[in-house]
C-alpha cells in the first residue's frame, strides 16, 4: 500500500527553519481502481476485527452521543452486523438500563427471564409487559420452580387488573417444557410440533432454568450478520468518561454484560485518560476497553500500552465538532489514521476511524487506510432509531444533532452532575467546542446502512478485494485537486 507519507510535502519556512508537514483528509485523495475478478459486490467479506478479541461482521460503529445512540440504534446496528455505544450523557442506572435492553433483545437462551409470582396482580402483570417490551411471564413460586406462564393473550380481554395471576394463567401441568442443554435445533423442533412460542427450561427439581422464545429463533433467520455474543445476544458497548463516576459506571455496565467499554474524551492523550485506562485495566481485566480519541502514533503507543484494545482516532473531523477551530489543533483524518495505525500494527491492536465520514467512499478510505471500523454519527444522527423526535421546518423533517462539547450539552451535564451549578459559575465559563443543529430526517437506519455498506462493497471491488485486509493491501492513494473534487461530484446538470 502506498502511503499518505509518499506525498507528504515540507514547506520550508525563511528564518525560522519551521518544516510544516502535509496532511490529508478523506475528500483530498482518491483510491486507484484495480483489476478485479469479484463478479458481484456480494461476493467480498466485510468482517473484521473491533478489538483485540470482538468482531463485527459490518465494520461500522454508531456514535456515543446523546442524539445518536440508545438501545433501538444499538440493536439495529448489533443486527446488521455492526455495533452501537450507548452514550453516557445519563445516570448510571439509566444507561445500564439501555444496555441491559440491548442484551436482552434477543439471545439463544435466556438465562433469567423476567418472572411473576401467582398471586400477583393482572394489573402487575401488564405493568411488566409493557415496561420490558415482551409478551410472557413464567410464573414462579417461592423456590424458583415453575408454576405456569401468563401471555399477553391470557389477559388481553381481563377487564378487572385486580384479578390474580394464577386465575388467568396457562398453569404447570399444562405446559410444554425442555430439560436445560436443549439445543437450539431440538428447541425448534420443539416449538414446531407442539405449536407453542415459548418453552420454559427446567432443571431436575422443577426450577426455572432459562426460556427460548419462538421470536429469538426467528430473528436468528431475519439477521445471520447479527453481531452476537457466545450466548447468542447482541453485542453492545457502551461509554465512561475519565472522572467521577467512571468505575462505578464501568462496574455496573459490566454487571449487565456491557460487551466493549469506550473511554470517552476529546483529547487521549493525556495523563486523565491514561491514568483512568490504567485504573480500568487493573480492576475489569476481561473487559474491552476502546480508547481514546487520539490523532498520533505517539498517542496510540501511550494509550496501548496502559491497556487499550482498541484506539479510536479522531480529533476534531466530526461534522458538529469545532476543537479545530476554537483550539487550533488537529490532524486530518485521513493522516491521523495512517499515523496510528502505522503504530498500532506494531501491536496488533485495531484502530477505529472516529469522525469525517460524509459519504460512503469515505468508509472504503478510511479502511484501506488501516482502520478496522469507522465511527458515525451525523449520517446516523437524522434516523428513525435515534433518539429525539422529529420536527417540522418549512414543510421538511428534522431531527436535532448536537456534539458532546456543545454549550448546551457542557451545560447539561454540568446540572445533572452538579445540581444547583448554575448558581456558582458563570456561563462564561463554558467554552464550546462542538455545535448543534438540525439535520434532515432519513427514515429507518436500516436504509443508511445498506447504502453505506453497498457503497464499501462497491469500493472493494473496484480494488479487486474480497476482504478488508485485502482492500488495504490493495490499495494506491492519490491526491487530487480542487479541480479533481469537484470532478468527483455530480457537476454541469441540474439537481
Amino acid at each position: 500500500m502506498q502511503s499518505i507519507a509518499d506525498v507528504h510535502g515540507a514547506i520550508a519556512q525563511s528564518d525560522t527553519e519551521i518544516t510544516i508537514r502535509k496532511a490529508f483528509t478523506y475528500e483530498d485523495v482518491l483510491l486507484v481502481p484495480r483489476y478485479s475478478s469479484i463478479r458481484s459486490r456480494k461476493d467480498v467479506d466485510t468482517s473484521t476485527r473491533l478489538t483485540r478479541r470482538l468482531r463485527l461482521n459490518t465494520p461500522i460503529i454508531s456514535a456515543n452521543m446523546d442524539t445518536v445512540t440508545e438501545s433501538e440504534m444499538a440493536i439495529v446496528m448489533a443486527r446488521r452486523g455492526g455495533i452501537g455505544i450507548v452514550h453516557r450523557f445519563n445516570s448510571i442506572e439509566q444507561q445500564v438500563a439501555q444496555v441491559r435492553h440491548v442484551k436482552r433483545s434477543e439471545s439463544f437462551v435466556i438465562e433469567h427471564p423476567y418472572t411473576i409470582d401467582a398471586g400477583s396482580t393482572v394489573g402487575r402483570a401488564r405493568d411488566m409487559l409493557d415496561d420490558y417490551s415482551i409478551t410472557g411471564l413464567p410464573v414462579v413460586d417461592d423456590e424458583g420452580c415453575l408454576a405456569g406462564l401468563l401471555s399477553s393473550r391470557d389477559i388481553l380481554f381481563v377487564r378487572d387488573d385486580s384479578r390474580l395471576v394464577r386465575d388467568v394463567m396457562t398453569p404447570g401441568d399444562r405446559l410444554i417444557t425442555a430439560p436445560v442443554g436443549t439445543t437450539i435445533a431440538e428447541a425448534e423442533e420443539i416449538l414446531q410440533i407442539h405449536k407453542v412460542e415459548k418453552l420454559p427450561l427446567v432443571d431436575r427439581e422443577g426450577r426455572l432454568a432459562g426460556l427460548i422464545t419462538l421470536r429469538d429463533i426467528l430473528k436468528r433467520t431475519l439477521y445471520p450478520e447479527s453481531s452476537k455474543d457466545a450466548k447468542g445476544r447482541l453485542l453492545v458497548g457502551a461509554a465512561i468518561g475519565v472522572a467521577d463516576d467512571y468505575m462505578e459506571r464501568a462496574v455496573e455496565l459490566r454487571k449487565v454484560g456491557c460487551d466493549v467499554l469506550v473511554l470517552d474524551i476529546a483529547h487521549g492523550h493525556s495523563e486523565n485518560a491514561l491514568s483512568a485506562l490504567r485504573e480500568l485495566r487493573s480492576r475489569l481485566d476481561d473487559v474491552e476497553i476502546i480508547a481514546g480519541n487520539v490523532a498520533t502514533a505517539e498517542g496510540t503507543r501511550d494509550l496501548i500500552d496502559a491497556g487499550a484494545d482498541a484506539v479510536k482516532v479522531g480529533v476534531g473531523p466530526g461534522s458538529i465538532c469545532i476543537t479545530r477551530v476554537v483550539t487550533g489543533v488537529g490532524v486530518p483524518q485521513l493522516t491521523a489514521v495512517m499515523d496510528c495505525v502505522r503504530e498500532a500494527d506494531r501491536q496488533d491492536v485495531p484502530v477505529v476511524a472516529d469522525g469525517g465520514v460524509r459519504q460512503s467512499g469515505d468508509i472504503t478510505k478510511a479502511l484501506a487506510a488501516g482502520a478496522s471500523t469507522v465511527m458515525i454519527g451525523n449520517l446516523l444522527a437524522g434516523t428513525r432509531e435515534s433518539p429525539g423526535v422529529v420536527v417540522v421546518r418549512n414543510g421538511t423533517r428534522y431531527k436535532a444533532s448536537r456534539g458532546m462539547a456543545s454549550a448546551e450539552a457542557t451545560l447539561e451535564r454540568r446540572r445533572r452532575e452538579k445540581p444547583g451549578w448554575e448558581g456558582e459559575t458563570e456561563f462564561s465559563d463554558v467554552v464550546p467546542e462542538g455545535v448543534e443543529g438540525m439535520v434532515p430526517f432519513k427514515g429507518q437506519v436500516t436504509e443508511v446502512l445498506v447504502q453505506l455498506v453497498g457503497g464499501l462493497r462497491s469500493g472493494m471491488s473496484y480494488l479487486g478485494a474480497r476482504a478488508l485486509g485485502e482492500l488495504r493491501d490493495n490499495a494506491t492513494f492519490v491526491q487530487i485537486s480542487n479541480a479533481g473534487l469537484s470532478e468527483s461530484s455530480p457537476h454541469d446538470v441540474e439537481l
